[in-house]
């Protein structure tokens, strides 16, 4: 069996590594080429770091990673340090890495493992039999300074694996649309050589505030500031759509506005600015469905697994493309297309098993936090109460054992059981008009 996995970031070169580990005939297509920027905060929460670990992938002392202890939250000149917990599914450290070497790294072990990586393919389209379904794609070759040559290729396979993350062009050439009932958010980017390089924490600043409104009233989001160990901090913010004011927004002033708040010694300031300021789209909750259609499943983010609860994206494109070769493996193994089909088929129940009730949550408190009145509220009763927001840091982060050994594992999964799933296999009735 042939598979083609179109991206070669998280998700792709995830699945990449996977379906070679499985015996799968596999390539991945990757638009640009190794090493490249990617608007991300760079952290990895215990649930990629599982991901790393069940890959083999190096990332002791000594492979570029930096390591740190769990969460401190600030809001409301208080600091709440959360520690990741100890767990026996998951380990009790995360780690930070910049995405252009972290993909590189991912890339390598996909190749280490028999993918083959085509570096700068631009994927312009799916290829159909037929009877529709879908057999593979159309890439365009790019030149080192990502313009078409004027070379087509095609790329034909069993099985496609749609990774090519928020803009999503293999699911928007194969008529899937983005769903406006989902949320959405912006993140905003840049690197500071500055002393909070090695922080032994991931920072979350709950306090964004609206630029526009004299009352100065809180943002859905939150601001982050995380040591990247090699010299310099990945200072950024995520904000929802759920907000009236998301529209007028300039994320970019915001972010200036916000360190330059920030006390002068930790030089975030433009004489101490590494590289561009980038933004990037988030899209969260299922919000591109369904995510399989005949010949082809979506991951990662082109999926839209991002988090409305704190707009991770990485541990779930990764576990995304764990499950989705376990799919391809069984599909391969099956007996016949119909069979074989009906394997590929049974990924998206997978999916939303793993993450329909934790969206739902999200979607829910997505929707609250978009009025400023009780974002406000949130954040003075969860600054308050420490235990209470360690709870809440759990919940938002999925960090639980199954089974449960703890009260707050029996908390979670209680509150998960009695969730209704986010759906993730029919799109809306009335298609967007945006992608």
């Amino acid at each position: 069996m042939r598979a083609l996995v179109l991206g070669g970031g998280p998700a792709g070169a995830t699945a990449g590594y996977w379906l070679a580990a499985h015996g799968i005939e596999v390539t991945v297509l990757e638009k640009t080429a190794y090493p490249r920027e990617k608007v991300c905060g760079d952290g990895l929460t215990p649930r990629a770091v599982r991901e790393l670990q069940l890959m083999g992938l190096p990332h002791g002392p000594g492979h570029g990673y930096a390591r740190n202890r769990g969460l401190r939250l600030v809001a409301r000149e208080r600091t709440v340090e959360v520690p990741w917990p100890q767990l026996s599914d998951f380990p009790d450290y995360g780690l930070v890495r910049t995405r252009r070497d972290f993909d590189q790294q991912l890339a390598g072990h996909a190749r280490a493992a028999g993918a083959r990586v085509l570096e700068r393919r631009g994927v312009t389209g799916v290829l159909r039999d037929a009877g529709g379904r879908i057999t593979g794609a159309r890439a365009a070759v790019l030149d080192e300074r990502g313009r078409r040559t004027g070379e087509v290729e095609e790329h034909r396979a069993d099985v496609v694996l749609a990774a090519d993350g928020n803009s999503a062009r293999a699911a928007v050439s194969a008529g899937l649309h983005r769903r406006e009932d989902r949320p959405m958010g912006v993140a905003v980017r840049a690197y500071y050589e500055s002393p909070r390089a090695d922080l032994e924490w991931m920072e979350g600043w709950l306090e964004l505030a609206d630029g526009n409104d004299p009352a100065g009233a809180l943002l859905p989001g939150y601001g982050w500031v995380f040591g990247v160990g090699d010299g310099t901090a990945n200072v950024g913010l995520g904000i929802l759509d759920t907000s009236p004011a998301f529209g007028a927004l300039d994320y970019r002033k915001v972010l200036a506005d916000w360190t330059a708040s920030m006390p002068a010694e930790w030089t975030f300031d433009e004489d101490h600015r590494r590289g561009r300021v980038l933004g990037a789209a988030l899209p969260m909750a299922f919000n591109r469905t369904p995510h399989h259609v005949p010949g082809m499943l979506l991951l990662g983010d082109a999926a839209g697994l991002v988090s409305p609860f704190n707009g991770e994206g990485i541990s779930n494109a990764m576990e995304s493309a764990r499950y989705a070769a376990e799919h391809v493996a069984a599909a391969a193994a099956a007996n016949g297309p119909a069979q074989r089909e009906l394997a590929l088929a049974r990924y998206p129940d997978r999916v939303r098993q793993e993450w329909g009730a934790h969206f739902t949550q999200g979607r829910v408190l997505a929707q609250l936090i978009g009025s400023p009145a009780v974002m406000k509220a949130a954040v003075r009763t969860g600054m308050a109460v420490p235990a209470l927001m360690r709870f809440v840091v759990r919940v938002m982060t999925e960090l639980s054992d199954r089974p449960p050994h703890t009260w707050e594992d029996r908390a979670i999964g209680l509150l998960d059981a009695l969730t209704p799933a986010t759906g993730n296999t029919r799109a809306p009735k009335t298609r967007s008009k945006t992608r």
